[in-house]
């Protein structure tokens, strides 16, 4: 027996032993899950957001433990698609795995609170528009009734803005007017005049349509020029330094709303947010974009998904020109299950672009690469589509599964790849947009600092990291050694807690000492850096 008791003691200290060596602890809220929570899922899970409920607090996180960590540890929430062991994009939002164990830990360990005092706060979230004060808010004039048919209504949407000229757009922000029923949303610049001629053609507000709003077919679909579209979850993004969306004098926005099946009559009257370019920022670079389409010439064969089969399209694309990528949007329907795009350079160097490994047809959107990646003329952009038409895929609109071909319905399918680009420039390829060489290991994340500017002396863009302690607004401007105010590159935008970056360029700073200054609630922090 006393041999018994010794083992037993024994085994009590290796496991003690081991469990101070691998830095074993309880999980707490305050300590550990609060601050996954509230930089990863209260931006849609709070009042007046998508969420389908808040998690705002300890309280509201402990009554849906069991159902988080159920959706993080399968990989649902949050509703990141992209495969971030492939390629890397702007705002990315995932769980790492042992922020998904800490999870699992906790709500294994009975959800305590911990100490209150480690707790961070709430971020500061803004009224309305995360990225500060727009320079043009356009709201739809009436309230569209969606009726509670079940089914989709794709509608467009005209509005004039009569700018006598150019503008250069940096961000659009939509945001939507019943979170419900809008499932995505397209824009578009018209400079003919056909949409509002439809519209004006109809006795209701807007028209219905699919695809080209000209009246054409798929071909005409890429010649429209679209700008980033919305999708539910994800922070709108500035275009770095330079670059932007132009909006033509007299041109009309149309806004093309995905209204998704609905059991109820529901009605919405949504907003977009427009920035534009400020008169401090030199304007370089056009953004445009290539749609990759399911034409015969791009996939090889006819577009159509058999019932009862898995079918694969490879499609191609053939770079005309020097071009920097920017942006991508996959987008294919209820039949989807997989996206594998790369480009392949005339020197035989391959560039993951984006792998989705498993399409999830309510989370979609635009993602913006940390990096422009430069693509010389010639290269072949490879497009990579799966779709399950079998009674395996759960998703499936039709029992028994039905001939699927391009169309406007969820209940059809599409191959859709918008690719933003802007024309190449010397140095695309050693600009990153979400990086600095400076070490972080040492920032306590309770605290508010801003990172030396590296690297130091600058060239032509800067990035910059920092580090809040609470997700609230913030601003950067720029300053001469003697003082003088030379710009503002972010006014009020919201950023959440933990590591951020801006990007700024410099190319039209005359050689000399700067001073960039971050301002936020209740402090100022500044960094010198040299223009060389």
């Amino acid at each position: 027996m006393n041999r018994i008791r010794a083992m037993k003691y024994i085994a009590t200290i290796l496991c003690t032993l081991f469990c101070a060596t691998f830095g074993y602890s309880q999980k707490t809220y305050a300590g550990d899950i609060a601050e996954i929570m509230y930089k990863k899922c209260s931006t849609c899970h709070r009042p007046g957001e998508i969420g389908p409920m808040a998690l705002t607090n300890y309280e509201e996180v402990k009554a849906w433990g069991t159902t988080i960590k159920y959706v993080t540890s399968n990989n649902i929430m949050p509703p990141w698609q992209p495969d971030p062991n492939y390629s890397h994009f702007l705002d990315e939002n995932y769980l790492t795995d042992e922020e998904i164990q800490a999870i699992s830990s906790w709500v294994d360990g009975d959800m305590p609170r911990g100490d209150v005092a480690e707790e961070p706060q709430f971020p500061d979230f803004p009224e309305g528009s995360v990225l500060g004060e727009p320079d043009l808010v356009i709201t739809m004039d009436e309230a569209w009734l969606h009726k509670g048919n079940n089914k989709d209504d794709y509608r467009y949407f005209v509005f004039s803005t009569d700018f006598a000229e150019d503008k250069i757009i940096k961000s659009i922000e939509f945001r939507p007017g019943n979170s419900k029923i809008v499932h995505h949303a397209l824009i578009f610049e018209d400079r003919t005049g056909q949409a509002a001629a439809n519209d004006a053609s109809t006795p209701e507000y807007g028209f219905n349509g699919f695809g080209s709003f000209t009246g054409g077919g798929i071909e005409e679909t890429l010649e429209e020029k679209q700008y980033p579209a919305y999708a539910p979850g994800q922070k709108p993004i500035y275009y770095p330094d330079g670059i932007g969306d132009i909006l033509h004098a007299g041109a009309d926005l149309v806004m093309q709303v995905h209204y998704a099946p609905w059991p109820v009559n529901e009605t919405d009257q949504s907003t977009m947010n427009i920035f534009f370019m400020d008169e401090e920022e030199t304007f370089e670079r056009e953004v445009k974009n290539h749609i990759m389409v399911p034409l015969p010439q791009v996939i090889g064969e006819v577009f159509y998904i058999p019932a009862n089969e898995e079918k694969t399209f490879h499609g191609r694309y053939t770079v005309p020109k020097d071009v920097s990528l920017i942006n991508i949007f996959p987008h294919m329907h209820l039949l989807g299950k997989y996206w594998d795009v790369w480009a392949e350079k005339p020197d035989g160097e391959v560039i993951n672009l984006i792998k989705i490994n498993e399409w999830d047809f309510s989370w979609q959107g635009t993602y913006h690469f940390n990096r422009y990646i430069h693509l010389p003329a010639g290269s072949v952009i490879h497009a990579v589509a799966t779709y399950d038409n079998t009674i395996d895929n759960p998703n499936n609109p039709s029992n028994p599964p039905q001939l699927a071909t391009w169309g406007e319905n969820t209940t059809d399918e599409m191959f859709y790849l918008p690719i933003g680009y802007v024309d190449y420039l010397p140095g695309d390829k050693d600009i990153i947009l979400d990086e600095t060489t400076v070490s972080v290991n040492d920032v306590e994340s309770a605290s508010n600092y801003l990172y030396a500017i590296a690297p130091n002396p600058v060239n032509d863009m800067a990035v910059v990291g920092f580090n809040l302690a609470r997700g609230q607004q913030i601003t950067f401007e720029l300053y001469d050694i003697q003082g003088n105010r030379i710009r503002t590159i972010r006014k009020s935008e919201f950023y959440n807690m933990g590591e951020q970056f801006v990007n700024f360029s410099t190319k039209q700073l005359s050689v000399g000492l700067y001073i960039l200054k971050m301002s936020g609630n209740g402090f100022a922090l500044t960094q010198q850096f040299v223009k060389q």
